[in-house]
């Protein structure tokens, strides 16, 4: 089974399923969202969808309101089709351990969601995410993915990665494959057992194929689409791949594996 780890809901939602048929991928993993970069038209509305995730990956909270209709869009969009979508639930990273432990429990694990993310500290402020992980851990080591491109920094990959030692049973995914921090991001992964890196965006075809050759069994195909194509992150892959055990395993198998497929 080919399982695109990273991927947002798409307006429509038949044009994302159109792309994952043309590329030969089985499922996707998919995140809720607020901006909507492929309903623009021209720059101007380009910019505004932009302007929305500017705000998010800078940490600024879009509020109770704009998050719960995120998670509605995300549900609907995988009750509609849970033979191609895989959910995976944000949490606001503004609330408190406790409320985050309640949403958790009630908008992650009660709505059937395999795993939190696409979480989104502030620049520096990776530290945020420690109360999910320990919420993950409390329900079986739910997988947690963290955006990984800027405006994530090298220093917020060092502390996600002490955050996954101090939280051995939860799996916790790099996005993005670091962005420019790659090589930070292999290093880390490739000694932190439970780190594992989401391949989408990389910069340059050899940080995919070193990542794949240091950590074989904990990268992960991802698209990030609409941002990214499935067709070309899954080219991406099976060109620094030989057909076989290897490639199975980044193409979906360790996914497969992780959210119990």
């Amino acid at each position: 089974m080919i399982i695109d780890a990273h991927s947002h809901v798409h307006d429509p939602v038949h044009s994302h399923i159109a792309l994952l048929d043309e590329a030969g991928v089985d499922r996707a993993v998919l995140f809720g969202t607020r901006p909507h970069p492929e309903r623009a038209t021209d720059l101007t509305s380009f910019r505004r969808e932009m302007s929305v995730l500017d705000g998010t990956l800078g940490g600024r909270s879009s509020g109770p309101d704009h998050h719960r209709a995120a998670l509605q869009e995300l549900a609907s969009a995988c009750a509609a089709h849970p033979d191609r979508f895989i959910g995976f639930g944000k949490v606001r990273l503004d609330l408190s351990a406790q409320q985050i432990a309640a949403e958790v429990e009630g908008e992650i694990v009660g709505r059937g969601f395999r795993g939190i993310g696409e979480l989104t500290p502030p620049p520096d402020g990776a530290g945020q995410v420690e109360p999910v992980l320990r919420a993950a851990a409390d329900h079986g080591g739910l997988p947690v993915v963290v955006h990984g491109f800027a405006p994530t920094t090298a220093g917020d990959l060092a502390t996600l990665a002490r955050l996954a030692r101090r939280h051995p049973s939860v799996p916790l995914v790099i996005s993005q494959l670091g962005g420019v921090n790659w090589l930070t991001a292999i290093e880390l992964a490739r000694d932190t057992p439970n780190l594992y890196l989401e391949l989408s965006t990389a910069n340059i075809i050899f940080a995919v194929r070193l990542a794949i050759n240091e950590v074989p069994d904990r990268t992960l195909f991802g698209s990030d689409a609409p941002y990214g194509d499935p067709f070309l992150a899954r080219t991406t892959v099976e060109r620094v791949t030989a057909p076989g055990a290897l490639r199975d395993r980044v193409l979906g198998g360790t996914l497969a594996e992780l959210i119990g497929l």
